[in-house]
């Protein structure tokens, strides 16, 4: 019973993975780009290296924590669009703990 049970959350998480939209950013603005992840919740956006030519670069940008895994805290970021170099989004990224703790400290 736990087999089948451990089998059917691998599959419902598959599938969810799966599920992620994948978007070029560079051919939408910066506004479509951030209401696209605001509407989805979660996006890949894929676009061409400008540093390297050829290096497709790509990463998973969310509308809030809530997309992010445990351990991860959602942190602004800075993708091109079709009418700026630098359209803001956020992504996930993994908590360092020392700088956590050196952040949190300074808050608080």
């Amino acid at each position: 019973m736990k087999t089948i049970l451990l089998a059917a959350c691998l599959t419902l998480f598959a599938a969810e993975a799966g599920a992620v939209s994948r978007y070029d950013p560079t051919g939408m603005s910066c506004g479509k780009v951030q209401a696209t992840i605001a509407r989805q919740g979660a996006v890949i956006l894929r676009y061409q290296s400008t540093r390297v030519p050829g290096l497709p670069l790509y990463d998973r940008y969310v509308q809030s924590q809530q997309f992010c895994s445990m351990g991860e805290v959602r942190t602004r970021a800075y993708v091109p669009s079709a009418d700026t170099k630098s359209c803001p989004v956020y992504n996930c990224k993994r908590v360092d703990n020392d700088h956590f703790r050196r952040r949190f400290l300074r808050r608080h």
